[in-house]
């Protein structure tokens, strides 16, 4: 006891702002039910397994801490059995899934000889008693993390619903017996809370769902709330209430109310409609769900290095999937795994691990490669006094620490919400590239890393070159390129006399068109049309011609298929479509080949009306078509400025992120200011090997943000040749990094596919397909088995490796 009191300097008891680590260790997966327990520090409040924690004492010299130990419970025979409970989608609660009881046990150790006293224990110092039951009794950082996420993505209080107007038109809504008011469909109906108006919802992908009716008619009138019948019932939570402006489902406190107003007495209402989350959730596992996840199918399934699951930490699998690939390439395995261990990871981390993103990253890997997690999962026995069995299927390790950091710098990934995995892999490299600090030794991101160059050619004959670096090919899909149009025409027909029958088509009679990835390649290098382009050799503007060629091939080339789309009506669309993928794609013909003998550059300089004013205008189609989606002129106006007239998808997306500006209601200025740009801001992102074109455009959209106009660059990969770009560079010279990309042949291997499933990428699901020691294997957040017919021709993202053999 004296050797505890001797050390009584390095206890402290636990703040309420202190984050308390001591569900997971912060260097492993280890947990309280791992065999040796975890260790929290009682200075740091830091969590380390049993191999771990002697680390962290020659580190800090920290001696005293925590054992916590949890050891499966044996309940009674006599145990009530639980009621399997409702799945509840977007609501607090859940399902019980029946997990097995733990015992905790308690002692207080001190290193480095693992002095032990129990706890409790009235003789231990009372400082001790304080920390150890304020420790006990604190939430963990980890389940605080996971509910502040959690919270956040709950439903919000509609701005709108306040002071919602409601038009006393004599609009009495009958109980039953709905039907659109402007076309013939009686199910996916929406009641305007302001107007009585029942409309139809949006159309799906598939051609089900409605005709678009209710979101032309906020359009039209610009009234905010609709809510959905068929889910109103005397629980009005449970309501569906959407707002329009806001594009969510939201809340509306005084549904109620609003509800009287059309004569509807939501007590006697019984659900007959799916809210739109469980509609999504049906349509996501009816879309080819079983194809992609393999599932019916009796695989095996594998353990061992390399093979170990992510458990789904909620709505994480983009994350898992887009992992499960990264850490397959040598790049990644080797700089997090091969050549650093926990312990290297550790001594070079700061005070808190849990913060420091090499460290998770190493620890990451380690997880997912060394084996040491990729067991058989202990089944969850009815009979609790039953011996513990196992079943093939291992539980995976929880990225949550990892996910935390990466996430950290970003609300949307930092949220329980899917996300697109395209995003967050652009978002993952660009956090390495970062913490690398750009040294190509170490870097695992450059092997994804390569340069494009893009060719204008002017009617003068004089061409001008632009060129950046990327990290993905981003390619349309020609669906006139499709091979089997006999197909699509005879199933088009079949379709048209089943409609005409009042039948439905059967999903085993529906036909996709299949598009070679060829095609799709070569239509990105295929010329393109550039209008209104200013020549500074004809001092006017022309039309020139642009084409795209790659100045490096990576050691990984990553193949986005753009498969979501605008509709008419802004209204998001997945194209049906299959790619067909060989295993083997030389791209050596798309290598740019830069100024060739007997070209002409373009000369330097910039138009008249450049010189002559540099105002910022807005393009008024873009403010046009903004306004008639019921947004203020003025600020889609500042939209359009803001985003250098890159599109309506741009202006809408900055507008709906700056909608709460202060400023957002003053006047655009007449001055030149909007278009000024801080000078050592744009030269940061030149360092990066940007364009200073393209640097000033993203910095002018992002409001000055250096990493939101990096972002922006990434997620508008044909910004720097935009059809009013009036200036070229005609510098033929490589940017910053260009020459010390990897390079190579053309030649690629394919290795991996992250397919999605779902109307959007951001709802639905990821799967992951690598190939891993001659064999396709598939990674389904923790479910990890061999793959039996790999779904090539599904993928949203596609994974080669360069072969130079």
């Amino acid at each position: 006891m004296e050797l505890l009191r001797s050390n009584l300097s390095r206890v402290r008891i636990p703040e309420p702002t202190n984050r308390i680590y001591k569900h997971e260790c912060c260097v492993s997966f280890e947990t309280p039910r791992s065999e040796g327990g975890l260790f929290v520090d009682m200075t740091t409040f830091l969590a380390f397994g049993k191999d771990y924690v002697d680390w962290n004492y020659e580190k800090t010299g920290n001696p005293v801490y925590l054992h916590i130990k949890q050891t499966r419970k044996v309940v009674p025979e006599d145990r009530p059995s639980k009621k399997p409970t409702l799945l509840a989608i977007g609501v607090e609660g859940g399902f019980d899934n029946n997990e097995p009881q733990y015992e905790e046990t308690h002692n207080i150790v001190i290193l480095p000889d693992y002095v032990t006293f129990p706890f409790p224990s009235v003789e231990l110092p009372e400082k001790v008693r304080l920390a150890v039951d304020a420790i006990i009794m604190a939430e963990g950082a980890e389940r605080k993390e996971q509910l502040a996420a959690w919270t956040a993505d709950k439903k919000q209080v509609s701005a709108y619903a306040m002071n919602l107007p409601q038009i006393d038109n004599g609009v009495i809504v009958p109980p039953s017996g709905w039907k659109c008011a402007k076309c013939d469909k009686k199910d996916n109906l929406w009641l305007n809370l302001t107007d009585g108006m029942i409309l139809c919802g949006r159309k799906n992908f598939d051609g089900t769902g409605g005709n678009n009716h209710a979101i032309a008619h906020y359009k039209e009138t610009s009234y905010p709330l609709a809510v959905k019948l068929g889910t109103i019932t005397a629980d009005l939570e449970a309501a569906d209430v959407f707002s329009y402006p806001e594009d969510d489902s939201v809340v509306d406190p005084l549904l109620a109310q609003h509800l009287a107003f059309f004569g509807i007495d939501f007590s006697a209402l019984q659900k007959t409609e799916m809210t739109t989350a469980e509609r999504e959730l049906d349509q996501n596992t009816n879309f080819d769900w079983n194809r992609i996840q393999e599932s019916g199918q009796d695989s095996e399934l594998i353990h061992g290095p390399g093979y170990t699951g992510l458990a789904n930490l909620g709505n994480s699998c983009y994350m898992a999937a887009t992992m499960q690939v990264v850490f397959s390439t040598r790049s990644f395995n080797s700089r997090y795994y091969t050549n650093q261990s926990l312990k290297m990871a550790f001594e070079m981390a700061p005070a808190d691990p849990t913060v420091d993103l090499n460290m998770q990253l190493t620890k990451l890997a380690h997880g997912m490669l060394s084996g040491k997690y990729s067991v058989p999962a202990p089944e969850k026995d009815d009979d609790e006094n039953a011996a513990i069995s196992t079943t093939n299927k291992q539980e995976g390790i929880p990225p949550r620490m990892f996910k935390a950091v990466i996430a950290a710098s970003h609300p949307e990934f930092s949220s329980m919400r899917q996300q697109d995995a395209l995003e967050f892999f652009l978002h993952f490299l660009d956090q390495v590239e970062r913490v690398n600090g750009g040294s190509s030794a170490l870097d695992p991101s450059r092997s994804f890393k390569f340069g494009i160059e893009e060719r204008i050619l002017c009617p003068s004959g004089k061409v001008g070159f632009n060129k950046r670096l990327d990290y993905i090919l981003s390619l349309n899909i020609p669906l006139h390129e499709a091979t089997n149009k006999e197909e699509l025409e005879a199933f088009h027909k079949l379709k048209a006399e089943k409609i005409s029958e009042g039948k439905d088509v059967s999903s085993d009679e529906i036909v996709r068109p299949r598009v070679p990835l060829a095609a799709c390649l070569a239509n990105y290098s295929a010329p393109e049309e550039i209008q209104d382009y200013y020549s500074t050799a004809l001092k006017a503007k022309t039309t020139a011609l642009k084409t795209a060629g790659l100045t490096s091939f990576p050691d990984y080339l990553v193949l986005h298929m753009r498969k979501f789309v605008l509709e008419e009506g802004w209204v998001p669309k997945k194209l049906d479509v299959y790619i067909d993928v060989p295993d083997i794609i030389d791209i050596s013909y798309m290598r740019s080949k830069g100024l060739q003998p007997g070209e002409e550059l373009l000369p330097d300089g910039v138009p008249e009306a450049e010189v002559e004013s540099n105002n910022p205008v807005a393009n008024e189609d873009i403010v046009a078509q903004l306004v008639s989606m019921g947004f203020n002129h003025l600020h889609c106006q500042k939209a359009a400025i803001n985003t250098s007239n890159a599109g309506v998808e741009e202006a809408m997306n900055w507008l709906l992120a700056h909608m709460d500006d202060p400023d957002i209601d003053v006047p655009v200025s007449q001055g030149a200011h909007g278009n000024e740009v801080d000078q050592s801001k744009v030269d940061t992102l030149l360092s990066f090997g940007f364009q200073e074109e393209i640097s000033r455009k993203a910095l002018k959209a992002s409001g000055g943000d250096i990493e939101k106009a990096t972002d922006w660059i990434f997620n508008n990969p044909d910004a720097s040749v935009s059809s009013d770009m009036d200036t070229s560079t005609s510098s033929s010279k490589p940017t910053p990094d260009d020459t010390e990309l990897p390079d190579g042949r053309g030649r690629y291997g394919l290795f991996g596919i992250v397919s999605h499933m779902g109307t959007s990428t951001h709802c639905g699901h990821y799967v992951a397909h690598v190939l891993k020691d001659g064999r396709w294997v598939i990674f389904n957040d923790n479910k990890v088995a061999a793959s039996i017919n790999p779904p090539k021709d599904m993928g949203y993202l596609y994974f080669f490796e360069r072969l130079d053999n």
